[in-house]
């Protein structure tokens, strides 16, 4: 059974300005169940990831600048919310729920957050609408719990995973040509941020392109990831900000390449029994109703799958 974190607190009001992001949560639950893709039961409630994890991926004095409400207005400015202790809290719950995908995805093969992919969190601040990284943090704990050796992070987000990047480059579980976490990010070379980190693989996509050229580049390099880091478990960001309606995106992939992109990242873990988490990542179309189906898409591929 697809397992599935959310929490209410995940559809937080943070401002009317940025009502139009949160309110996408809901309806993604919503639509999923309505149709019949998963049931109730499949959803399961995260808590607030603990402060002592958070400490081993971020620095404890941005931690604890960030918790208390300490940071500064450009770093407020930075990381683009009005900073509250409830928007704290919802990015500590969201990091949880990353990570109870992980240990679910050990037991049966893929699990999801219905939220997460804050991948422009670094160690010491945060950028880009991210405080907490979801994936750093999930990436992190499996390591040093010795849960498995061999991390792939999959960013097909339309923004370059930079402070994921970040992260393992520092971090002492960054990949060291035998093991660790390996971070490779697909994306747009000319969009934010405009000064990138080095994944361990980057791959800059030009402006406008399309289906066919996006899923033979994905195809062959999720093939060369394979053989180079034989993981033994991928985590995937699987924004939807790389469809041609997207506001932010300036790549021009259709619903249903960004569909093949989901099924093409599933049925390759599938093939080769490597457990896969994912986070939903950005989407921010004109009309919310092709934000939902994109990432409702991507469940359904999920569910497809491995069930």
């Amino acid at each position: 059974m697809l397992k599935i974190a959310y929490s209410p607190i995940y559809k937080y009001e943070l401002a009317s300005t940025h009502r139009f992001p949160m309110l996408k949560y809901e309806l993604i639950q919503e639509q999923l169940i309505y149709e019949g893709t998963i049931q109730e039961s499949q959803f399961f409630h995260p808590e607030p990831v603990a402060e002592m994890l958070i400490t081993q991926v971020h620095t404890p004095d941005y931690w604890q600048r960030l918790r208390d409400g300490q940071l500064s207005d450009k770093e407020i400015r930075k990381i683009g919310f009005p900073m509250s202790p409830a928007l704290v809290h919802r990015s500590r719950v969201i990091a949880d729920g990353t990570i109870q995908c992980a240990l679910h995805a050990l037991q049966q093969g893929v699990s999801m957050n219905a939220a997460g992919g804050t991948h422009h969190a670094f160690t010491g601040h945060g950028e880009g609408f991210s405080m907490l990284n979801d994936v750093g943090l999930a990436a992190y704990f499996l390591c040093a719990t010795n849960r498995v050796q061999r991390i792939l992070v999959v960013d097909l987000d339309v923004h370059q995973g930079n402070g994921t990047a970040e992260i393992f480059q520092k971090n002492t579980f960054g990949w060291n040509g035998r093991e660790g976490v390996y971070t490779f990010s697909m994306h747009g070379a000319k969009n934010y941020p405009t000064q990138k980190q080095q994944s361990h693989l980057d791959i800059g996509l030009p402006d406008h392109m399309e289906d066919k050229d996006y899923l033979k580049i994905l195809y062959e390099n999720l093939q060369n990831l394979l053989e180079l880091v034989n993981p033994q478990f991928i985590f995937f960001n699987s924004g939807v900000d790389v469809l041609k309606s997207d506001k932010l995106g300036r790549l021009d992939l259709s619903l249903e390449g960004c569909r093949q992109r989901d099924r093409m990242v599933f049925e390759t873990c599938h093939r080769h029994k490597i457990p896969i988490a994912v986070s939903m990542g950005g989407g921010y179309s004109e009309r919310l109703a092709t934000i939902v189906e994109a990432h409702a898409n991507t469940f359904r591929m999920a569910q497809d799958v491995f069930f």
